[in-house]
């Protein structure tokens, strides 16, 4: 049996929401916990990417950005049995060559275990790490569970 051709749409309507949702609130350890309601808000309000075999939803990828100096790539997940068959790396071709994503001053990202795929994209540690800062609230969906 041939495998179904990988393909990589922006379309928010073709989007598995509960597939994405059960993966970053239970799997991802980035977003343990993340309401419905708050994923959707951030997919609302930023440029997806679904990869796709057939019908099935087996990746995703979100980009926070304002389309002319700055994006950061978040969210990034391949489905447990479609790993290690190059969707993530097709996944981020796609986003890379998006026109709304040219000529952008800074993209960055957040990893704690894939370093290795990004640079093979050309990402690189902060060369100014002093200069970056974050305010992080890492256990809001645990306190808004608990409410």
């Amino acid at each position: 049996m041939q495998e179904r051709e990988l393909r990589i749409s922006t379309d928010k309507h073709e989007l598995d929401l509960a597939l994405i949702h059960r993966f970053l609130s239970q799997e991802a350890y980035w977003s343990q916990g993340v309401p419905q309601e708050v994923l959707r808000r951030a997919i609302e309000h930023s440029l997806c990417f679904g990869a796709f075999i057939g019908d099935a939803q087996v990746g995703f990828a979100r980009v926070i950005t304002d389309r002319a100096t700055f994006a950061y790539l978040a969210d990034v997940f391949v489905v447990p049995a479609q790993r290690a068959r190059g969707v993530a790396k097709t996944m981020l071709r796609a986003v890379l060559a998006h026109p709304e994503l040219q000529g952008l001053r800074r993209f960055l990202l957040a990893t704690r275990d894939a370093h290795s795929l990004y640079a093979q994209f050309g990402f690189t540690p902060p060369l100014r790490p002093q200069t970056l800062m974050e305010r992080l609230d890492a256990d809001i969906y645990q306190r808004s569970a608990a409410s």
